[in-house]
């Protein structure tokens, strides 16, 4: 029995099997071709069973959280994503797919998130409020270590990426967990500090797009599918 289970979760040629959540709102194409160039077995699907098939699941997203989270209840994925957690299979959630991890979002009014992590969604804006910035945030920028340094990343996806390396960001909001020790890196916008991925037991996130950060990004998804 155990191995017909096991044998469900890969794919047919025993490649691990990833699910890429599909609720409309993602760069989906990007995401599989790095997940298969790792030797994943990725499929796209919104299909809530599939999900909860698969050996891990990545939940990426770009655009408005209230619509995010309309659609993800709209395809009954909201308790699949959290049932899937709960199994203590490895979580990717990408930009938006991070946000919808916490609590609440302040995003065009008040949304209510998965609540997988606690915490809350903000806006990008300069603690000075004298200064002018642009947002949305898009382009290359360094992560950092944070408050645990370099030594945190060790057993994490971002094992093998050098402190201060730089990623590709797209994003006009960010997230603030209420537990700092998930925070695995910080990334700067103008004179603010904002965390730039988490990790918080088999879920690591991250605001910018490893499928879009060349050679570095994807270094950080074969060390996710080395993850057990």
């Amino acid at each position: 029995m155990r191995s017909h289970i096991l044998q469900n979760l890969k794919g047919m040629d025993n490649r691990p099997r990833v699910s890429i959540i599909d609720y409309g709102m993602g760069n989906l194409f990007s995401v599989r071709q790095a997940c298969e160039r790792v030797g994943l077995d990725a499929i796209v699907t919104s299909d809530a069973a599939e999900v909860l098939r698969s050996e891990r699941a990545i939940l990426p997203g770009v655009g408005a959280f209230g619509d995010a989270m309309k659609n993800l209840r709209s395809l009954g994925l909201v308790q699949a994503i959290k049932n899937f957690v709960k199994s203590g299979r490895p979580f990717m959630g990408i930009c938006l797919g991070m946000q919808l991890l916490m609590s609440e979002s302040e995003e065009f009014g008040h949304h209510e998130g998965l609540g997988i992590i606690r915490g809350t969604v903000r806006m990008l804006k300069p603690i000075d409020s004298s200064r002018k910035a642009k947002v949305p945030q898009i382009g290359w920028k360094r992560i950092r270590a944070g408050h645990g340094g370099h030594s945190s990343w060790m057993g994490t996806p971002l094992e093998n990426i050098r402190n201060g390396e730089f990623m590709y960001f797209v994003h006009s909001y960010f997230v603030l967990p209420e537990e700092e020790r998930t925070i695995l890196s910080l990334t700067d916008y103008e004179d603010l500090l904002y965390p730039s991925s988490i990790k918080k037991d088999n879920i690591f996130a991250c605001q910018f797009h490893p499928e879009k950060s060349a050679l570095s990004g994807l270094e950080i998804y074969r060390s996710w599918a080395g993850i057990r």
